[in-house]
């Protein structure tokens, strides 16, 4: 879900490829964008991410092509409140090894850069290595500029942590050692991101990257799953622990990362991160202070197949479900 500068709709990218606008309740009659007839949309393939620019101007959208393959692109909006079809540029390309794992979230950041969070290309256990591997893009946070000058699809912000580095290190790269980053966010008020990464078979973790970091993260996959060891005996030098992490002991099987809470309607909520696991169906709030979590609450069972958050222009909280609903956040 996204929502765009001056318009009180709601923006729901469907899996199947259309964006469609939701006013009070009832859906638009035309779709935004249709890219059904391009999008493969079977297991975790689909349109799975869209962000509107900062002036509203532009739609970006992530989806897997009939080919499987990661593509954002870019579409000018038009004075009817709709994607113009003449219009799209492709932004970014990323072969995908394997049919899982595609990652998809893309969120402007309060920097004004463009995010995209990218799994590892799939399979089980990362077995291209990919996580920890700085020449690849998948596994990675990416952070461009997706409007840049001089005729290339994007720029690279010049204080990305890998710029100038040499050996094939690409210089989009934000930070690195992520599994499937299955929705983030940044917080409104703070600018702090949070990271929903899908763990393997045993354990599901919540990274969390305060406001001001240069970048350059390395959160541990696939030699450590959460804070466990899963390819090494040892975690790498350089990794950054889950600030939040829980077992599938407890019935969960795959995080869906949300957002922290700054709306006005429950204020008991005012500050906590909420997120969910698709399998449990857990509706949970984290509290943080100093990059520690400090209170922990679960709110309620929640609903089924939990698969994204959305958050309006007031700071409330949206659940979308894979089997159709969006359902607001109540008192």
């Amino acid at each position: 879900m996204a929502v765009r500068a001056g318009d009180g709709a709601l923006y729901i990218a469907e899996k199947t490829g259309r964006v469609v606008a939701l006013r009070g309740g009832k859906v638009d009659p035309a779709p935004v964008l249709d890219l059904s007839s391009k999008v493969s949309s079977g297991g975790e393939r689909g349109l799975l991410g869209l962000a509107f620019s900062a002036d509203g101007s532009f739609l970006y959208v992530n989806y897997t092509d009939s080919n499987g393959d990661t593509n954002v692109a870019e579409y000018a909006m038009s004075s009817n409140g709709l994607a113009d079809p003449a219009t799209a540029r492709r932004v970014l390309f990323i072969r995908q090894p394997y049919p899982n794992h595609n990652g998809g979230n893309v969120v402007f950041g309060p920097d004004g850069y463009l995010y995209i969070g990218m799994g590892d290309g799939g399979s089980a256990g990362d077995p291209q290595g990919n996580g920890q591997s700085l020449g690849t893009l998948l596994g990675k946070m990416l952070r461009i500029e997706p409007r840049p000058t001089g005729g290339k699809p994007y720029g690279i912000p010049p204080d990305n942590p890998f710029v100038g580095r040499t050996g094939g290190i690409r210089p989009e790269i934000w930070a690195y050692g992520l599994r499937n980053p299955w929705r983030w966010s940044f917080d409104r008020e703070t600018g702090d991101l949070w990271i929903g990464d899908v763990g393997q078979g045993a354990w599901e973790e919540i990274d969390f990257q305060p406001a001001g970091s240069k970048g350059g993260q390395n959160y541990g996959w696939n030699r450590l799953e959460g804070t466990h060891p899963y390819r090494a005996s040892t975690p790498p030098p350089s990794a950054v622990p889950p600030i939040y992490e829980y077992s599938h002991a407890a019935g969960g099987c795959a995080v869906t990362g949300g957002y922290v809470y700054r709306g006005g309607q429950i204020s008991g909520l005012a500050g906590a991160y909420l997120f969910t696991d698709y399998c449990g169906g857990a509706l949970t709030a984290l509290v943080q202070r100093g990059g520690r979590v400090v209170q922990q609450r679960v709110l309620g069972r929640g609903l089924p197949s939990i698969v994204s958050f959305g958050q309006d222009q007031d700071g409330e909280l949206y659940l979308l479900s894979l089997q159709g609903p969006v359902y607001k956040l109540m008192p």
